[in-house]
């Protein structure tokens, strides 16, 4: 059969295809914390093929050379959004914990992944700027304090919160573990876990 005489029936259906969980947040919210945790788990399951995507390991290999203006930014989540969204559609489980801080490339990203048949479920990691600056994992807070540093996302530059994520988790209000449960549970639901 060629890909011509496919037939929209024969789509592959979400489980089949993977999905993409497009961890989205401020820096040090703890996005890269919740999808290892979450892969963890998946992979202790046995349950199927998961693959990290961390937007700072990704910019370092796939987007070197990009600044941080708007247009960088989004060269750098789309690059993200095209390789999680190939991913998926081979029936991976992509967890991306990926700033993204425009809703317009976030929206960009979910339709790569309809465009190749693949399911994506957005995340806030909804943790508040004031507890981010105080687990500041990468010291860019503390570096933006004192001038070293602009252009910190959520700080002095934008990040538009998503207005109708599939889950908000507030990881300053519960555990890891609690965190990891809440999406592993969605996860649960839509039929990927």
């Amino acid at each position: 059969m060629t890909a011509t005489d496919q037939r929209p029936e024969s789509r592959p259906t979400l489980d089949a295809a993977g999905a993409t969980l497009w961890l989205t947040g401020l820096p040090s919210a703890g996005k890269t914390t919740l999808a290892t945790a979450l892969a963890a788990r998946l992979q202790d399951d046995g349950v199927r093929r998961v693959e990290l995507l961390d937007g700072d390991e990704v910019r370092e290999f796939l987007s070197q050379g990009l600044g941080f203006s708007r247009e960088d930014r989004d060269t750098n989540v789309l690059r993200i959004g095209w390789v999680a969204a190939t991913l998926a559609r081979h029936g991976v489980l992509v967890l991306a914990s990926v700033i993204s801080p425009f809703a317009a490339t976030r929206d960009a990203v979910r339709a790569l992944h309809d465009g190749k048949g693949a399911g994506f479920i957005e995340v806030h990691v909804a943790t508040p700027v004031e507890v981010c600056r105080e687990r500041d994992v990468k010291g860019l807070y503390a570096r933006q304090r004192s001038g070293e540093l602009t252009g910190l996302t959520g700080v002095d530059a934008p990040y538009e919160v998503p207005v109708a994520p599939d889950l908000r988790v507030p990881t300053q209000e519960q555990s890891l573990e609690q965190s990891v449960g809440q999406l592993h549970e969605l996860l649960t639901a839509r039929g990927l876990a």
